[in-house]
């Protein structure tokens, strides 16, 4: 039976919300969402992030400051079908994704939640980026909000809360810098290596070169196979209205 913790924490907070029929992650510590799992400490980060983020000149500029979404297209291959206004971007219906495939890279991305704070939990800002179209970073407004740690804003969802909640208000412009390293299968599509990252948020580290045990999902655990070692970058729509801008990616070579 999922577990799910209700009633009031002091200073007007809800409870922590999580389940207890899910599988128990890898290491044997938590169950996937557990939300009995400690939350990340608070940490105000320093950036303002008031104007976008100039990108390097070796980058390869996926949302810039026009309102051309070139580079992306809907999971089915179908045109763009989220809206884009002054270089923003708008979550539609449908997961949106690069036309261009990706293994390993440096990826920078800027978003806001609401300004109008609607629900809690899970329901508060929540979009995703995913690493290859299977790794999903978390976005979440988690200002002030509780939920279970691994589906914290920055987390690598369902397996590793970030190492601190360094949210912004929501509303206010906020930062990812990723650092990936692809995963890496033998002759007869055995794993080798796994996928690895590194997340600074607004400029604060909070995952620090984590492996993932497989592609991330939604109350389970997943095992790699080969299809995972290649793949796009992709914007999860969730329902919430969330906006995206200064979009960018820098292949690297191993």
């Amino acid at each position: 039976m999922a577990l799910i913790l209700c009633g009031q924490l002091t200073f007007g907070q809800q409870a922590p919300v999580g389940y207890d029929d899910t599988p128990m992650q890898p290491d044997g510590k938590w169950h996937v969402h557990d939300g009995t799992r400690p939350q990340p400490p608070i940490v105000a980060p320093g950036v303002t992030n008031e104007r976008p983020e100039l990108a390097p000149a070796d980058a390869v500029i996926l949302l810039g400051t026009t309102d051309d979404l070139k580079a992306w297209q809907m999971t089915d291959g179908a045109p763009a079908t989220w809206t884009s206004k002054g270089g923003v971007l708008q979550t539609g219906k449908g997961m949106l994704r690069t036309r261009r495939e990706f293994t390993d890279f440096q990826l920078h991305v800027e978003f806001a939640t609401p300004t109008e704070v609607k629900g809690n939990s899970q329901e508060r800002g929540n979009s995703g980026v995913f690493l290859l179209g299977k790794f999903e970073i978390q976005v979440l407004d988690s200002y002030n909000n509780i939920t279970y740690p691994d589906g914290q804003a920055a987390a690598m969802y369902g397996q590793y809360p970030p190492l601190v909640n360094a949210s912004r208000r929501p509303g206010e412009w906020q930062t990812y810098d990723i650092a990936f390293t692809a995963p890496r299968f033998g002759a007869n599509s055995e794993l080798e290596e796994p996928a690895i990252v590194t997340v600074f948020h607004n400029g604060v580290l909070v995952q620090n070169g984590n492996a993932f045990w497989g592609p991330t999902s939604h109350r389970s655990v997943l095992p790699y196979s080969a299809d995972t070692a290649k793949g796009p970058i992709a914007l999860q729509d969730h329902g919430n209205p969330v906006r995206y801008r200064n979009i960018w990616i820098r292949a690297l070579d191993r």
